[in-house]
């Protein structure tokens, strides 16, 4: 439990935190901030007699955390047993003569020496207390627990926890944050294990072997300063007193990674060999056995006995569930459930053929997130059972240990339960592009508004750390993430963000150039840089080495040199050649290293890949889109920002400034929601709505437009901008456009997107002009008639000084450049073309060429809605008219008792629908009433009370070329359009629309 304070940094690492509280006699914390009737609802008596000295019996009390889930069977929650083992470990610690701590010399030498360490203000480097409580608690349950009575119980309990899911295994979880130094407390077993084997070669209790098992490549190379060969680790963090370096130096280390474990081919064969071979008796044995395997991933540790097993990452090890309910997961959630099952089923093979052939020592298990994964068949985000000791996120923010992460807390959209870019993938999942399954590549420009604005907010405070990191001469530029669900987004994003050529035809490329400046990887001509500034990271180009620009190995030849010598001195003089993909893997492992190959990346766009492992300290700035459902996920993910960039005391208060990650689209509340089981409810009455025999003369016919084709003038383009409607470009129509970001603890700050301002008017009116002549004003295989440019940039200058754009909230014009709003815009330009003298014509309707005429006639279907309007027999060919509002009842009554209306119907699954643009997408409109009048001419009524931007969008399309493209048809009469927006006024309105119509006055 953690105590927040006005301070932004409250205690040194080095020393106990505040929150690691001493209990009293009933177990309890003498600090306690829950009050005493809140915290007594909480409390579940657990009978342990134990001896305490003179105190005798005593009775622990544990917070009941486990949210129902705790059976008999298996305990859920260890949090209890770690707050109580944690004081048994305090009150160890606080004993000054080592001659009772019950440790071997050796270890009370190494404990000493690490205690020192701590408050020994000449050493650069010291361990955090959290890293050293970690290394006791391990060692107090290792040496000390055994010759206890209370030791003995907890030694048991763990062999409980681990039985339901680590059979024959006794695992032992520390689990420590994001940037509190894992690697170190490795190092510190390592150190303790193998330098007591090493003087007492004859003890049973220690050993000199060790395995270290990572989750992948990037983790396996960071985890070889481990390797006692190399003691340069040890000795420079003063881990190791010097006389006590050559002992260490007896110790066995391999490291690897759990895919070693995979059995493989010895004798790869074709299908059909191998058909051919077996004929009709058993399979060919042709994989490697455990023994043959264990031989080739741990050559170095055969025929040793009591292995000690270092997991690092260790949430991926762990044995499935028994019995366990399939979750109900889908696309690609359900790829990474199952991933995560096979990867956790690998790994922890691997250790059981260890324990089997070899045997194991101890199995100690490092993560900062020890929960399970969803695949588990356990409660997807559940803690391990057999945590032990937990230094906490919360803890490593309160210690300053990391950086302080600031998140959205409010925003300028109104109308949203929390704020937008907290959790920004459930807004845009729907809009994101569909995975590209044939050879046309996606367009990046149609990556959602939304998404663009969360870019060019979190991008604009990004520019004001960039340039404060040149102030103050650091070398190395921050870094901004963006963590994507898939590959097709990730690649999307990437050239968006960076800029991207597409083919438009046989050798034509087409340059476009990226969104946010800082991260270009081209120059404004459309040559690409030399030196790359954001990467794209994903496991298949890894393996293929494609994202490496042709460039690339040129550029870096001197860190390529750099790279290639420190291979060969760690893997010798036989290391097989640098491949692309052991290149790009260096990039990625140097972004923020001084001299490196990923020195200047500033920007890096990746699927899952970061999400442990990499350990850059110049993450500033991080973007989520993709579904964070469980706490595990999000603070893995937020964990790749918080490794500070400097571990220096302020010389005045001896504690670490603070640094700040702001984070956004990562909720880490998010918490998988239990199924809610329906309530039965009765059946509703349903109606049949049909076209009415006999009423064939009150049918309705309209045509079904698809689109609409434009015939450009050869000369001359003008505009008349008179019966167009203002464009309003607000938050609710692009996001929040201001955001105020803020940590438990610390300053906060608003982010907005000022920066935009800073665009040339003239800059604008270019990109608007070459879309509205590229595409808008263009059929699909015309080419774009060039000459009028310039009056394509005239009519949208005129535009742009008509006051009919207005910008609120926040907005700024040049989000008109964003693809979607541009097509807006332009296809609103298009109906000002449409409607001048020399523009006359160019419109023209493109039908449904299997069915282009649609009826009142072909009504039929039934439907349970309540709200319905029966209509005259003599004004409606349809029985019914179902409503959707009020409004739409007292419309109705307005046209039947209109003398000139002839017919009418509700478009209610009539099919007429109008095409329009929205969000650059094509849409369809469904207007609400046909009216036909005793003339002939047809009305489209819309009833509309609050009227947004997307009603604005639909009736203009009606208006501007629905209308007129109908009308030059002649074939389907005339027709006219209208909005209804007063209740009140409607007969009237309809009275001045119906003599406007007759009269031939157009609508």
């Amino acid at each position: 439990m953690t105590a927040f304070f006005d301070q932004p940094i409250l205690n040194s690492p080095y020393i106990e935190p505040r929150q690691h509280w001493d209990l009293d006699e009933s177990g309890l914390p003498t600090d306690r901030i829950l009050p005493q009737r809140r915290l007594s609802k909480l409390l579940t008596p657990i009978p342990k007699p134990r001896k305490q000295g003179a105190r005798g019996q005593q009775t622990s009390f544990v917070l009941d955390t486990g949210h129902g889930l705790s059976t008999e069977e298996q305990e859920y929650n260890p949090s209890p047993t770690i707050n109580v083992l944690r004081g048994e470990v305090a009150r160890w610690r606080a004993e000054p003569d080592p001659a009772k701590w019950r440790v071997t010399p050796v270890t009370a030498t190494l404990l000493r020496h690490w205690r020192a360490l701590q408050h020994d203000a000449t050493q650069a480097i010291r361990p955090f207390f959290c890293q050293v409580e970690a290394v006791e608690t391990a060692i107090w349950l290792h040496e000390v627990a055994p010759k206890l009575a209370a030791g003995r119980r907890f030694r048991d309990w763990l062999r409980d926890a681990n039985a339901g899911a680590n059979p024959d295994l006794f695992r032992i979880a520390l689990k420590l944050a994001t940037g509190a130094g894992k690697t170190t407390v490795m190092a510190m077993l390592i150190a303790w294990q193998a330098i007591n084997a090493a003087r007492g070669p004859n003890s049973k209790n220690f050993s000199r072997a060790f395995l270290v098992i990572a989750p992948g490549i990037t983790i396996r190379d960071r985890l070889r300063v481990l390797m006692p060969s190399d003691p340069a680790y040890y000795r420079d963090r003063g881990l190791v007193p010097h006389d006590m370096l050559a002992d260490l130096g007896r110790a066995k280390v391999v490291i690897t990674n759990y895919h070693a474990f995979q059995l493989r081919e010895k004798n790869p064969l074709a299908s059909g060999t191998r058909a051919a071979l077996r004929g009709h008796g058993p399979d060919i044995a042709t994989k490697e056995t455990e023994g043959e395997m264990l031989r080739r991933a741990m050559a170095d540790l055969m025929g040793m006995k009591n292995i000690v097993v270092l997991n690092d990452e260790a949430h991926h090890c762990y044995r499935e569930r028994p019995r366990a309910e399939a979750e109900k997961l889908t696309g690609d959630e359900r790829k990474e459930a199952e991933e995560n099952r096979q990867a956790a089923r690998l790994w922890i093979s691997g250790i059981e053929a260890v324990k089997k052939h070899l045997g194991l020592g101890a199995v100690y298990d490092l993560s900062a997130t020890p929960f399970f994964l969803s695949g588990s068949g356990w409660p997807e985000g559940m803690l391990f059972p057999w945590v032990v000791s937990d230094f906490s996120l919360m803890d490593a923010i309160e210690c300053g240990i990391v950086k302080l992460p600031r998140v959205p807390v409010a925003d300028n959209l109104p109308g949203q339960p929390a704020p937008l870019y907290r959790n920004l993938w459930p807004t845009i999942r729907q809009k994101m592009p569909k995975k590209n399954r044939g050879e046309k590549k996606l367009d990046p420009g149609k990556l959602p508004t939304e998404l663009k604005t969360a870019l060019d907010a979190l991008y604009g405070h990004y520019t004001k750390t960039f340039d404060a990191w040149e102030k103050a001469g650091i070398a190395t530029p921050p870094v901004f993430i963006v963590v994507c669900n898939n590959t097709t987004n990730s690649e999307l994003v990437a050239d968006y963000i960076a800029g991207y050529e597409r083919e438009i035809a046989e050798g034509e490329l087409e340059f476009h150039q990226g969104a946010l400046a800082l991260f270009r990887d081209f120059t404004d001509d459309g040559d690409r840089l030399r030196r790359p500034r954001t990467l794209l990271i994903d496991s298949q180009q890894i393996d293929s080495g494609e994202a490496i620009p042709p460039a690339f190995l040129d550029v870096y030849k001197d860190e390529i040199a750099l790279f290639e010598a420190e291979r060969k001195r760690r893997l010798g003089a036989g290391a097989p050649p640098v491949s692309g993909e052991d290149i790009l893997r260096e990039v990625m492992n140097s972004i923020g290293r001084e001299g490196r190959l990923g020195e200047q990346i500033r920007c890096v766009v990746s699927v899952s890949m970061l999400t442990e492992g990499w350990d850059a300290n110049t993450v500033t700035h991080i973007l989520g889109l993709r579904a964070f459902g469980s706490r595990l996920i999000s603070e893995q993910v937020i964990g790749r920002a918080l490794r500070r960039l400097s571990y220096d005391p302020d010389p005045e208060t001896g504690l670490f400034p603070v640094e700040y990650a702001d984070i956004m689209g990562i909720d880490g509340l998010n918490f998988a929601a239990q199924a809610v089981p329906p309530k039965p409810t009765p059946p509703r009455e349903t109606i049949h709505v049909h076209a009415v025999p006999g009423r064939e003369a009150l049918e309705i016919t309209f045509p079904r437009v698809e689109g609409y084709r434009l015939e450009l003038p050869d000369d001359s383009l003008t505009a008349d901008f008179s019966k167009l409607e203002p464009y309003i470009l607000d938050p609710a129509k692009v996001g929040a456009t201001e955001v105020t970001m803020s940590g438990i603890i610390g300053a906060s700050e608003t982010f907005n997107l000022a920066h935009l301002d800073q665009m040339r008017r003239s800059t604008l009116i270019f990109r608007l002009a070459t879309h509205l002549l590229n595409h808008t004003l263009r059929d699909a295989n015309d080419r774009p008639k060039l000459h009028l440019f310039p009056q394509a940039q005239a009519i949208v200058s005129q535009w742009l000084d008509s006051g009919l754009l207005t910008c609120k909230g926040g907005t700024f014009p040049a989000q008109l450049a964003y693809l979607q709003i541009s097509d807006e815009v332009c296809d609103l330009l298009v109906g000002a073309i449409n409607t001048g003298a020399a523009g006359a014509g160019i419109v023209r309707a493109m039908l449904d060429p299997f069915e282009p005429e649609g009826s009142t006639a072909a009504v039929n279907f039934t439907t349970s809605k309540t709200d319905r309007w029966q209509p005259r027999a003599d004004r409606s060919q349809v029985n019914w008219i179902i409503l959707d509002s009020d409004w739409e009842a007292q419309l109705a009554q307005a046209i039947e008792a209109h003398p000139r209306v002839a017919a009418y119907a509700k478009n209610h699954n009539l099919g007429l629908e109008i095409p329009y643009i929205r969000d650059g997408e094509p849409r369809r409109y469904r207007p609400d009433y046909l009216v036909r009048l005793t003339d002939g001419t047809t009305l489209i009524l819309e009833v509309k009370g609050a009227r947004d931007h997307d009603d604005a969008l639909k009736a203009a399309a009606t208006r501007d070329k629905w209308i007129p493209a109908v009308n030059r048809l002649s074939r389907f009469g005339r027709w006219a359009f209208a909005e209804m927006r007063d209740p009140f006024t409607m007969a009237d309105e309809l009275a001045t629309l119906v003599t406007r119509a007759i009269d031939g006055v157009p609508a």
